[in-house]
């Protein structure tokens, strides 16, 4: 091997993806692995998507060199972390993933259960996911499938209180009108990470709800997560229609408050991602870049 070549870096010239793999630290902030056949999906799953297991997966982040992954344990799963379990005693590294839990944030035994997961998986869990996906118009769920439970409820409050108590974020994926509901708590525990999933979510709300999201900058520890452009386009890759939003809230947030999510389960959706990202901040020093990419994600997930 010659000397100037990181060990990482002749791996990946070896395999013939030296130019694909951007430099520096890569941390997937958000990436759903699936195998039905070995954890069957929940009877309230929101929807049953196809099989993306793991072995899979640990063969692609060798091959594209990613450092560290943070799994979001999916709604098809709702309340089971038995394959979030299974993904962490097989991981391709030691210490190389770390998770997200999903409770019914109005439940009354949801701090206990998210305190016996984390006692159980320690410095493996680093957030709560809520979905706040509701249409105007329609009232908060109480029950069933785990999601679009009412914001302002008393519970979910104690919700947040447990879990910023067992030292863990909030992951918020929701639509933009949700923003000042978030804003409320986020107000409230100013120091415990809030992360917003998929950029918001920007493109499906007016333009004043899409404000509202950029105002949550004000509080220190939110953070955006650079992910699933599509979901804030009508237009096909590269999504330039998205390009304004990403910019306004680069703008609002900073580089050390953005982590990148979604880098791909294969080496060709890897690429375009990486391009994408390249092409959206191509107005950011390349060392804001290389925060935006995994430096962010390390420290707020605390990898060593």
């Amino acid at each position: 091997m010659p000397d100037f070549l990181s060990r990482r870096e002749w791996l990946l010239g070896a395999a013939g993806i030296a130019a694909a793999r951007p430099k520096g630290v890569l941390v997937d902030s958000h990436v759903h692995l699936f195998d039905p056949q070995r954890v069957p999906y929940h009877p309230a799953a929101t929807y049953r998507p196809p099989a993306a297991p793991l072995e899979a997966y640990v063969q692609f982040v060798r091959e594209a060199g990613i450092d560290h992954t943070i799994i979001v344990h999916p709604e098809p799963y709702q309340d089971d972390h038995r394959y979030l379990e299974y993904c962490f005693e097989h991981e391709p590294s030691r210490g190389f993933f770390k998770g997200t839990c999903l409770f019914d944030p109005i439940a009354p035994d949801t701090p206990a259960r998210m305190q016996a997961l984390v006692k159980k998986l320690p410095d493996r869990i680093v957030a709560l996911r809520i979905h706040e996906n509701l249409a105007a118009g329609k009232p908060p769920t109480a029950s069933g499938a785990i999601r679009d439970r009412d914001v302002r409820h008393p519970a979910m409050k104690e919700t947040w209180r447990a879990a910023h108590s067992l030292g863990l974020a909030i992951q918020m994926h929701f639509i933009p009108r949700f923003a000042p509901q978030i804003g409320e708590l986020a107000a409230q525990f100013r120091d415990m990470p809030v992360i917003l999933d998929h950029l918001a979510r920007a493109g499906q709300g007016t333009p004043a709800e899409s404000e509202q999201v950029l105002k949550l900058a004000q509080y220190p520890r939110v953070y955006m997560k650079y992910s699933a452009v599509n979901y804030s386009s009508k237009q096909p890759y590269p999504y330039p229609d998205a390009k304004p939003l990403v910019r306004k809230a680069f703008d609002a947030f900073g580089a050390e408050r953005m982590i990148w999510g979604g880098l791909g389960m294969n080496i060709a959706a890897f690429e375009k991602a990486s391009a994408l990202l390249d092409r959206m901040f191509d107005y950011a020093s390349e060392s804001d870049r290389a925060k935006i990419r995994g430096l962010n994600a390390m420290k707020l997930f605390g990898f060593r």
